[in-house]
């Protein structure tokens, strides 16, 4: 299986969903755990949440293996993004909740971790890069929106329940001044909680993608699973799902032309 699915547009807008994949090889699947197998840790449906994007012209890369295979969203050198706090690797060895991926003594090895980034991370990464490419040549500035979504509890990972809407940009490093807090000022205005740089600043790509001063902006924005699904039988709720997408379709709409402008 391909590692993405890329769908182009010509809207300034690329939009990526990197943790939506639930492939699983099965070389990687028989080392696994029962409940690993299960990828508990997927944002669930996040693509078809954000259904109304093609339709705003932008572009799309969807991943297409699970987080546990490798995940596109840290950096290929296994780098903390969050020093000093829990969180889960390139090639995680952990659940969310601590709980270990793999069987005792199937573990992969640096060979086995080098594959895997080779195949699938990198593949990834020169299709977001190729495509970021191809619509700043067509617009000079464009947006990459990061689409994530996660459990609203997670003890481990943090304290209490998370925020409804979060919002990532790098400590403001990833777009031009005052975009984060426009989008937060939109949040606040919806019926949801909204925080911007709380618990999640933006992941990897977030980081190394977004450059302001070379044309392209990125935002990262963090879901909690309750707010378009039932995230302990992890069923997609229509209702809440069309609750929630005017205020994403608000929030990306000005970030698209707050870039272009």
């Amino acid at each position: 299986m391909e590692p993405f699915r890329l769908t182009q547009g010509n809207a300034p807008v690329l939009v990526s969903f990197p943790h939506v994949g639930t492939h699983v090889p099965a070389q990687v699947s028989e080392c696994l755990t029962p409940a690993a197998r299960g990828v508990p840790d997927t944002d669930w449906e996040v693509d078809r949440l954000y259904n109304f994007v093609q339709a705003l012209g932008a572009s799309t890369i969807v991943a297409t293996h699970s987080r546990y295979v490798v995940d596109v969203n840290r950096p290929s050198d296994g780098a903390s993004l969050y020093p000093g706090q829990v969180t889960t690797g390139t090639v995680p060895s952990t659940s969310f909740e601590g709980e270990p991926l793999y069987l005792p003594g199937r573990e992969p090895d640096e060979a086995e971790v080098a594959r895997r980034i080779a195949t699938v991370w990198q593949p990834y990464h020169q299709a977001l890069a190729g495509e970021l490419a191809r619509l700043q040549a067509q617009h000079g500035r464009v947006l990459l929106w990061e689409a994530h979504s996660i459990r609203t509890r997670l003890p481990r990972l943090f304290d209490g329940a998370l925020p409804e809407l979060n919002i990532g940009t790098n400590d403001g490093a990833s777009v031009r001044e005052g975009l984060g807090e426009a989008l937060l000022e939109i949040a606040e205005r919806s019926p949801y909680s909204a925080v911007l740089n709380g618990r999640f600043k933006g992941g990897y790509i977030t980081r190394h993608f977004g450059r302001p001063e070379q044309g392209i902006e990125a935002v990262q924005l963090e879901l909690t699973q309750l707010t378009y699904m039932d995230d302990d039988e992890r069923r997609f709720d229509e209702g809440r799902a069309e609750k929630l997408r005017p205020v994403l379709q608000e929030m990306m709409r000005y970030a698209v032309g707050a870039v272009t402008r």
